[in-house]
């Protein structure tokens, strides 16, 4: 849950209080480098022996997608299939602390799926759905279509579905209740996601540009080594024609000599 807002696992953070890092689509992060995810959880489990991470089934999109092969398919009902942030991750710790850290550590991995919505409801649940149910049954008695039922300033009113479906509710970063997350969590803003992505793609794109340039210069040597041993071959034909001239000369005077030696036998 949480494909494009991160409010459920905000507050199951906040409600939690065990909780080190709690990462959500609206909230940009990063692994490496200063301020990142590895420095952060390196030093928790430095720290504490442990760390806890909350993951959104929609943060990271863009990192996973980078790192593994990006499908661009769709539900029945519309939606975009997600990558899998959450195993993506726990490779990525993984992979991080032996071949960096030189340390192996025993991560668990838990996918709560459905056991969220499969929570057995409470009275007040209880109260609340019989309430939106004997609203819906009165708006469609009464001859109403394409609404749906919700407390507004609290009485319950018919809304249409196309005013709900126009904006997404979602996380604002700068509001005080994700600045009490990070008071509670400590984790870092992850502010300079930019500025390290950025970079990142830059140290990328030269890397590509000089393994491209090798590839050329690969490719290109032996056509030049052909070229030149052409030059070679091309410069080496006038000696050829000038040695083949200097044997015609000769012949010409040997011939001239044994016509002289005819003529004068016939004297």
């Amino acid at each position: 849950m949480g494909r494009y807002s991160g409010y459920i696992a905000m507050y199951a953070t906040l409600a939690s209080r065990d909780v080190d890092c709690c990462l959500i689509p609206e909230s940009p992060f990063y692994l490496e480098g200063e301020g990142g995810l590895y420095e952060f959880i390196n030093g928790r489990i430095r720290e504490n022996g442990h760390s806890v991470i909350v993951v959104a089934e929609g943060a990271g999109q863009e990192l996973v997608a980078d790192s593994m092969q990006s499908m661009d398919k769709h539900d029945a009902s519309g939606n975009r299939l997600l990558l899998d942030v959450g195993l993506w991750l726990s490779q990525k710790l993984k992979g991080y602390f032996i071949t960096e850290r030189k340390q192996v550590i025993n991560l668990k991995y838990i996918d709560p799926t459905y056991m969220i919505r499969a929570i057995p409801s409470n009275a007040s649940d209880n109260v609340y759905c019989y309430l939106l149910a004997q609203s819906a049954v009165h708006g469609a008695m009464a001859g109403y279509t394409g609404f749906t039922v919700g407390p507004v300033n609290g009485k319950h009113a018919y809304i249409p579905i196309s005013r709900i479906t126009e904006t997404q509710n979602r996380v604002k970063t700068s509001d005080r209740m994700w600045a009490r997350l990070l008071s509670s969590t400590n984790q870092p803003s992850f502010l300079r996601h930019e500025e390290i992505m950025g970079a990142k793609g830059k140290e990328e794109s030269t890397k590509m540009l000089k393994e491209s340039d090798a590839l050329v210069e690969k490719i290109s040597s032996p056509a030049r080594q052909g070229n030149a041993f052409a030059e070679k071959k091309v410069d080496s034909s006038p000696q050829e024609n000038g040695l083949n001239g200097r044997k015609a000369e000769l012949s010409q005077a040997e011939n001239g000599v044994a016509l002289k030696k005819a003529q004068g036998s016939l004297k």
